[in-house]
């Protein structure tokens, strides 16, 4: 049997980027699922059950902001599930601070918005992690997000930032939480600043003109990194699908 993912997408502007090519490259299915719908129609843990591997994305949304978007609570408990389950999980910004959550870690606002392109730092435990061996100490990757997380009890502290000391976590073998952006594309970059939300708060950043001039060169690095850090990820889907088999 083929291996099936199920993508968690909160918004259609932030989608699987670059990710989508990767999991087709490696034989990986997968299946968007707008939670806000899925769980009303009560479609979500349907899907759950059946997917070896959950993605959750990005979103302009607060974990906590419950009354507002009332399947957030919902989709932390299937996040919890999905980790009780064992099946690989990996989150980008949001979904990385709803995996926070549903391990039990506080999520909140940071004092300064990281919006742009921006350094990381690799942690020792980085060069020995199955997906963040890849990195350099110093990386340039891409950031949009105003909230941060508390590192989860029991997880491994990946990457960090100077404005924010937990940018990526694993917990257990198999859970991933990145608070930068590796599934972004230009194509994609383009889709955000075509976004009048967007467009206003990276003006307000004063880093418009930035993510322009400068994508053209971090892009290329970015891409492959993606590939060997989504690849890996493949491989834990296939790895869980073929034990089921």
């Amino acid at each position: 049997m083929t291996p099936n993912c199920l993508v968690l997408r909160h918004v259609v502007h932030e989608h699987l980027g670059l990710f989508a090519p990767i999991l087709a490259e490696h034989g990986v299915r997968y299946e968007y699922s707008d939670p806000g719908m899925d769980l009303v129609h009560r479609g979500l843990p349907a899907k759950l059950r059946e997917a070896d591997g959950l993605v959750v994305l990005g979103g302009p949304m607060n974990v906590d902001e419950t009354a507002r978007y009332p399947f957030l609570a919902q989709e932390v408990e299937a996040i919890q599930a999905a980790i009780d389950r064992q099946i690989p999980v990996l989150g980008v910004c949001l979904g990385s601070q709803l995996i926070a959550k549903a391990l039990g870690a506080r999520v909140y606002r940071n004092p300064v918005k990281e919006i742009g392109w921006g350094e990381v730092s690799a942690t020792p435990e980085a060069s020995q992690d199955r997906l963040f061996r890849v990195f350099q100490p110093t990386e340039t990757v891409f950031q949009w997000h105003g909230d941060v997380f508390d590192l989860p009890r029991r997880a491994t502290l990946l990457a960090l930032s100077r404005a924010c000391p937990h940018q990526a976590f694993r917990y257990g073998t198999s859970v991933y939480g990145l608070l930068f952006h590796l599934e972004v594309d230009r194509g994609e970059l383009e889709e955000w600043l075509r976004q009048p939300e967007m467009a206003a708060e990276a003006r307000e950043a004063s880093v418009l003109d930035d993510i322009t001039v400068r994508s053209g060169d971090h892009l290329p690095r970015l891409g492959g990194l993606a590939r060997d850090v989504f690849g890996a990820f493949c491989a834990l889907i296939d790895e869980r699908a073929s034990s089921l088999r």
